[in-house]
C-alpha cells in the first residue's frame, strides 16, 4: 500500500498556482489601469468615456488571463503583466500632472 500517490511535480503545481495568481491579480490591475487610461484619453463626454473604458477593460482582462496561460513560464506571465502595468502607471501619472497644471 502506497502512502502517497505519484502525481505531478511540486514545481509544476507551483507554476500553475503562480499563473493563476498572475492572471487574477495582474490581469485585474492591468485591466483597471487600461480602463482608467482609456477613460482619460478618449475625446468623449466624461460619462461615455468612462463606460467605454470600462467595457474595453473587460476585454483586456480576458486577454491578460489568456496570456498568463499561453506563456512558457510563470515568470514570463508575471513579466507580461507587470511591464504593461508599469507603462500604464507612467501614462496615468503624466496625464494626472498635465491636468493639474
Amino acid at each position: 500500500m502506497k502512502a502517497f500517490p505519484v502525481g505531478l511535480p511540486v514545481a509544476y503545481r507551483l507554476g500553475v498556482c503562480s499563473r493563476i495568481v498572475a492572471a487574477a491579480l495582474g490581469g485585474y490591475v492591468l485591466a483597471s489601469l487600461l480602463g482608467i487610461s482609456l477613460a482619460a484619453l478618449v475625446p468623449m463626454a466624461r460619462a461615455e468615456a468612462m463606460v467605454s473604458g470600462m467595457m474595453l477593460s473587460f476585454l483586456a482582462y480576458v486577454v491578460a488571463v489568456l496570456w498568463c496561460f499561453a506563456c512558457r513560464s510563470a515568470g514570463r506571465a508575471w513579466l507580461g503583466m507587470m511591464v504593461p502595468s508599469l507603462a500604464l502607471v507612467a501614462v496615468n501619472s503624466v496625464l494626472y500632472w498635465l491636468r493639474q497644471s
